[in-house]
């Protein structure tokens, strides 16, 4: 495990009184390219990175408590007829893991956990999975339950959509729980069938740059859901189970019986499934120009025909754009602010700095900050 386990320990010792007795620690993610076709049952190119947050646990007899270190806010609520908390957040996302939990058939008892991490919060770097799927894990440990990695992904995903109520799809969840380190994952969405690539861009002297445009978004108050209710209209139209299924020639041939707005969104979605395809064989040849070109390609199409960026994102990539050592730029993650990623040669990064980030900073002031970020290793857990 990379986190401080000594401090978290600590922590939960000064919280609780007493020893924690595990600790479960998740990866956020960066997302290469692949956007919205996870719940379209199509493919994605994620990485999971440096970037984690750990829960310690142990258990006790009556309710849950827990502590979310980093913002010094607690929570209370009993392990089974599980409530929305109010006001939700980060609370919601505890009492949905032990909800799904308490929904496939697991019956819980008491627990106390505290947790931390340094994934950026609502910065589209999949934060909620890390949380989600760290909890679940320290769930199942403490209660004596062995699920399957797939199995604790699927509970992970459960939560965020039957609790806490945005419609994800799978992909931030399985990334979380088989990351690799130095590998980015081919992700069927459909099968679940789950190939790691080797990224090896240090060996080419290439980075993974990623910006938080400091826009925070909440995916249940934004226009996520509507997207994924806009794609099952689509397919439903289309006649197809998912827009998966849809090839370049079947969508002209339907366009005529398809609104405009659901033409563009599902041609995003088969645009989208090429370039992964073109992405993985890039990755596997070390056409590096080719994945940036592809990168490009992408966020023109989510701006464009899926509508999900935004004036700060399309800025960020405008200005990548304009760096000599950047191959490749676009949104990642849901849209409607977060991040963008970017493929840049290791000599390029200061200049990076100053031409992107700095001059964003100037131009909106927003607090956008740079993380570079390398593929790690998925979900552990662990004695405390």
């Amino acid at each position: 495990m990379t986190a401080d386990r000594a401090a978290l320990r600590d922590s939960f010792r000064r919280a609780f009184g007493r020893e924690a007795e595990l600790v479960a620690q998740a990866p956020g993610r960066v997302n290469l390219i692949g956007e919205h076709t996870d719940y379209n049952e199509g493919h994605v190119l994620p990485l999971a990175i440096d970037r984690t947050l750990a829960v310690a646990a142990a258990r006790r007899e009556g309710a849950v408590r827990a502590l979310a270190l980093d913002c010094g806010e607690e929570d209370r609520f009993p392990p089974d007829g599980i409530a929305p908390a109010e006001g939700g957040g980060w609370r919601n996302y505890v009492r949905g893991v032990a909800w799904a939990l308490g929904e496939a058939g697991h019956r819980l008892r008491g627990l106390d956990l505290a947790f931390t991490g340094d994934v950026p919060i609502g910065a589209g770097l999949s934060s909620s999975a890390a949380l989600e799927v760290a909890l679940a894990a320290a769930f199942a440990a403490a209660n004596g339950l062995a699920p399957g990695r797939r199995e604790l992904a699927l509970l992970a995903q459960r939560a965020e959509n039957g609790f806490v109520g945005v419609q994800c799809g799978i992909m931030d969840q399985l990334a979380a729980v088989f990351g690799e380190e130095g590998h980015v994952l081919l992700i069927d969405c459909r099968s679940l069938a789950i190939e790691p690539l080797p990224l090896a861009l240090e060996e080419s002297g290439l980075a993974i740059a990623v910006v938080d445009s400091a826009v925070q978004r909440a995916l249940g108050d934004s226009a996520y859901n509507e997207r994924r209710q806009e794609c099952a209209e689509a397919a439903a139209a289309l006649g197809v189970a998912a827009l998966r299924d849809v090839t370049a020639e079947a969508l002209e041939a339907g366009r005529p019986g398809l609104p405009e707005t659901l033409y563009r969104r599902t041609r995003h979605v088969v645009t989208e499934e090429a370039r992964v395809a073109a992405a993985a064989h890039a990755l596997g040849r070390g056409y590096s120009r080719a994945l940036g070109r592809l990168l490009y390609e992408s966020h023109q199409s989510l701006r464009d025909d899926f509508e999900v960026s935004c004036p700060e994102t399309d800025l960020l990539v405008e200005l990548a754009a304009g760096v000599g050592g950047v191959l490749g730029a676009r949104l990642t993650g849901a849209g409607f602010g977060g991040c963008t990623v970017n493929l840049v040669r290791e000599e390029a990064l200061q200049t990076f700095q100053r031409q992107v980030v700095d001059a964003y900073r100037e131009r909106t002031g927003l607090p956008a900050r740079l993380h570079r970020v390398r593929a790690a290793a998925g979900l552990q857990v662990g004695d405390a």
